[in-house]
């Protein structure tokens, strides 16, 4: 985990104040609050909570920043639809229906905006080749304790991984670099620029990782 650095975040584009150089971060706390457009989770849990933490906390040296994604539905999670959440509030596909569900939206748009630097992963064309070699290193990068499942899981897993692999037309830089397992996840560092701690959900302890971090000195 500690070889990441700052400059392993890749961005695309700056939505929202930006442009910012990461590296340039270091003596602040820096949260990465990664989500997707279309993922309902983020929009009723974890970006809420990241803004409820840049509010309280970014006078204490946190500094947020939200980066869009995609690993998964690219017609959706797209940079297009990240600029239009941005600049008028709209939201679409799954997290439209789950917010309106939840009767969460006003007018049919976000009640709450986001406060923080928001900027769009790298999300490129997938090329390399899908070998066993590859298969397997991905398992073992992106699958929770891959390596203490018996032989029969880790085969069922490696066949899973493999159709995956070969479904997967794209790739996101930044969700790959630090093999998240999906959205919402956080990516956190410290004030010396290294990494502290990469969760996905766990929307209370990224609280108490924040808090631990800015009273290190």
């Amino acid at each position: 985990m500690n070889n990441h650095s700052l400059s392993d975040i890749s961005v695309a584009a700056w939505v929202q104040g930006g442009p910012i150089v990461l590296n340039n971060l270091v003596g602040s706390v820096v949260l990465i609050e990664v989500f997707q457009v279309n993922c309902p989770g983020c929009f009723i849990y974890s970006l809420p909570k990241a803004i409820d933490l840049h509010e309280r906390y970014h006078q204490h040296g946190l500094v947020v920043i939200g980066l869009a994604t995609a690993f998964e539905d690219y017609d959706k999670n797209t940079l297009e639809n990240l600029q239009k959440l941005i600049t008028t509030g709209e939201v679409i596909g799954e997290t439209l229906k789950a917010l309106n569900q939840y009767g969460i939206l006003s007018e049919g748009k976000l009640p709450w905006k986001i406060p923080f630097a928001v900027g769009m992963d790298r999300v490129v064309a997938e090329t390399e080749p899908i070998t066993d070699k590859r298969v397997l290193r991905y398992a073992g990068e992106f699958i929770p304790n891959f390596e203490n499942l018996g032989d029969e899981q880790k085969r069922l897993v490696l066949h899973q991984v493999r159709h995956y692999l070969e479904q997967k037309s794209m790739k996101a830089e930044t969700f790959e670099n630090f093999a998240l397992q999906g959205t919402p996840s956080c990516i956190l560092f410290d004030r010396k620029g290294q990494l502290k701690d990469v969760s996905f959900g766990r929307i209370d302890y990224k609280q108490a990782m924040v808090e631990h971090c800015i009273k290190e000195k």
